[in-house]
């Protein structure tokens, strides 16, 4: 990663710096994405900066520049990084001023960004992974994208220390998501998924797989479900813009269970895939 994306400029990494009153640094108090790049190209970037806007004015952010500048911007920091598979990271913060909780609506804010590279995790998409079921301690706007990410992080610190490699989380029995991805299950044939309310974050590659789903025939629940419901699910599987689609074929912690990868899950992979070769705008 040699050159990062600092305001309107790409420049080289040793040259970019944030102050330290910047709002981010001091409260969190900024937005994120990341997006995956397939060959050199961003997938679904579109979708992915729609909602970085729609984070944007929940939090009261004002864009410094349109978004067809931040598209733009974003493609010109792939070139730069030479990214073939991997990602890349844009970031808006509410800028610097002196410390003090009370934010200012017109403040103005800094968009920052990196390009690394990252091939996509083959053998956790085709063995499927094992997760650690656990209290959602978060806030209760999980539907803005913002830094704030503490209640993520510790979740997924405690999946890691019990050999698991991501978090599923609970709200009182009720499931939400994942530390750093969405939930689903499938049961008699019928997709599960939390509802996209202030409880989850609504993920781009969720809502292709909701499509797809649509497109398949497969039956469609946009529905809170249980912890014991997650429990006896006959297939379990996690979506994330890193991960695509993961199959889980095992949850320990506050439930236990072990799963197969069926038929469902691969057919939503594949499909995914298929995608992704030839991608195309949500409408």
């Amino acid at each position: 990663m040699q050159y990062v994306l600092y305001g309107d400029k790409i420049v080289e990494r040793e040259h970019a710096s944030i102050d330290l009153e910047d709002r981010g640094y001091n409260f969190g108090d900024g937005i994120y994405e990341v997006v995956y790049i397939y060959g050199g190209k961003p997938f679904s970037m579109e979708e992915h900066f729609k909602r970085f806007a729609d984070s944007a004015a929940k939090l009261e952010m004002k864009l410094p520049y349109t978004l067809e500048t931040v598209n733009d911007l974003t493609v010109k920091l792939i070139e730069a990084n030479k990214i073939h598979n991997g990602i890349v990271y844009i970031q808006m913060t509410r800028g610097a001023s002196p410390r003090n909780h009370l934010y200012d609506r017109d403040s103005a804010c800094l968009i920052t960004g990196f390009a690394r590279k990252m091939d996509p995790p083959v053998q956790a998409q085709e063995n499927g992974i094992k997760t650690y079921l656990t209290e959602d301690i978060r806030w209760l706007r999980c539907d803005i994208k913002t830094l704030n990410l503490l209640g993520n992080t510790m979740a997924k610190r405690k999946a890691a220390d019990h050999g698991c490699h991501e978090a599923l989380q609970h709200r009182e029995g009720t499931c939400t998501e994942g530390s750093s991805s969405n939930l689903f299950i499938i049961k008699k044939g019928t997709l599960y998924t939390h509802p996209a309310t202030n409880l989850i974050l609504n993920g781009i590659t969720r809502q292709h797989i909701l499509k797809i789903a649509n497109e398949q025939g497969i039956d469609i629940a946009e529905e809170a479900f249980s912890t014991r419901d997650l429990i006896h699910a006959d297939e379990v599987f996690l979506s994330s813009t890193t991960m695509e689609i993961a199959p889980v074929i095992a949850v320990t912690g506050d439930e236990e269970g072990e799963f197969p990868i069926g038929p469902v899950t691969r057919l939503l992979q594949k499909k995914l895939k298929e995608k992704i070769k030839k991608p195309t705008v949500l409408k």
